[in-house]
């Protein structure tokens, strides 16, 4: 069992991406960014760190508190000439798509796209396409 100082909230969520997570509005993008991802210079508004994690694994962690776009994708992965690699099947899987489709994107595409993001957040994934970009959707409204 994993000590966290609030209930019910994954620890891979920091502060800092709550924030960040939080100002995004629906149709909003989050890069989930490869150790090898120029994230850096494309980081518009939003840059977090998490040097230790899988992309999956954060993808996972920011599923956990943002339910998906329906009006249009959800999730858009770097497209690879070999085919679908592992870690972004893993992607899929953590995006929780329901049967939503997903797209494949150009590389260079995907980096225009990624550059419009409100957040990139840098992982620690070090396999190769281990990118993804997810938007957010509406959230839910909660009783009073």
């Amino acid at each position: 069992m994993e000590a966290t100082m609030l209930l019910n909230l994954d620890p891979v969520l920091t502060g800092q991406l709550l924030l960040a997570l939080d100002e995004m509005g629906h149709g909003n993008a989050v890069v989930i960014a490869d150790a090898h991802f120029t994230a850096a210079a494309l980081a518009k508004k939003h840059l977090v760190d998490l040097p230790g994690l899988s992309s999956p694994r954060v993808l996972t962690a920011i599923r956990s508190v943002l339910v998906p776009d329906t009006y249009g994708p959800t999730l858009d992965l770097m497209e690879c000439p070999e085919g679908l690699q592992p870690v972004q099947e893993e992607l899929i899987e953590a995006a929780r798509l329901d049967g939503e489709p997903y797209r494949l994107i150009e590389r260079f595409a995907f980096y225009d796209m990624a550059a419009e993001a409100e957040l990139i957040i840098r992982t620690g994934e070090t396999r190769i396409y281990g990118n993804a970009i997810f938007r957010k959707g509406v959230t839910p409204v909660m009783p009073a």
